[in-house]
């Protein structure tokens, strides 16, 4: 029997009563400081997920940083605060020696089939397989657990090539693979080096603010997607008197849209 994935261990939540959950940081995903917050937003997501109460799947999910999460345990409450025939609105609170260190909101919801289109087009960039794997052995312990294959704008700390924007294209995937699924993809939508560092060499401190995420797949759809490598874009649009916004979006192999998703990001400089 294989052992369980990094990811499902760092995500992993005990029950404590309906709603309530402990869990527990993980060293495989420590950032600069404290734990990497994608894994974070997917842990708080996956306190959704694993009620008894949830109705559907995930459409959006907002996670607000209020403070910095400590290494050790910690407690979740996600509450229904609405239930409507399709859509179900949740609230979150993560909480460390009784104090609010995180909060957030998600929406799920029963899809049903309608008319779809897809009006952004999918970037033209090479396969997974025509660009090598970026070299992460100086990057955080997040970073270890990603196979990042990086098109354009790596950070200038280890980029070969200046570029006069924030733009990174990658393929990313878990390392080592694993399906991918609603928690996988929350935190891949984090996993992008902050805009600043693409534009700058100086590795000053930042830290996420508030991030939302848009899923534009169903279960089955991810499914479908297996291990293969998802393609990330992303940018910012201002850096302005401390903080700089990151928007993006992570696509599949064959053009689908995934997810979008956006944060505002506290820099010093």
């Amino acid at each position: 029997m294989s052992s369980k994935h990094n990811f499902d261990k760092a995500t992993e939540l005990t029950i404590q009563s309906s709603g309530v959950y402990r869990g527990q940081t993980s060293e495989s995903y420590a950032n600069m400081v404290g734990p990497f917050g994608g894994v974070i937003a997917s842990t708080l997501l996956r306190a959704v997920l694993d009620h008894d109460e949830r109705l559907g799947d995930p459409i959006s999910l907002t996670i607000n940083y209020a403070a910095p999460v400590a290494n050790g345990d910690f407690k979740i409450v996600a509450t229904p605060s609405r239930t409507n025939r399709s859509t179900q609105h949740w609230y979150i609170e993560l909480t460390q020696n009784e104090q609010i260190i995180i909060t957030g909101t998600a929406v799920t919801a029963n899809r049903r089939d309608t008319w779809s289109s897809t009006e952004l087009s999918f970037p033209d960039f090479p396969n997974p397989d025509q660009i090598e794997p970026t070299p992460l052995d100086s990057a955080p312990p997040w970073a270890q657990n990603y196979e990042i294959r990086m098109i354009k704008g790596a950070p200038l700390a280890i980029a070969t090539t200046d570029y006069p924007d924030s733009i990174t294209l990658q393929w990313i995937r878990d390392n080592p693979n694993r399906d991918l699924d609603f928690l996988s993809l929350a935190a891949i939508c984090d996993a992008f080096f902050p805009r600043i560092y693409v534009r700058r060499k100086e590795l000053v401190p930042i830290g996420t603010i508030s991030l939302t995420i848009y899923f534009h797949a169903d279960a089955e759809t991810l499914l479908a997607n297996g291990s293969r490598s998802v393609l990330g874009h992303t940018r910012a649009l201002k850096f302005f008197n401390g903080y700089f916004d990151q928007t993006g979006e992570i696509w599949s192999q064959d053009h689908n849209l995934l997810a979008t998703t956006s944060q505002i990001v506290y820099y010093k400089s």
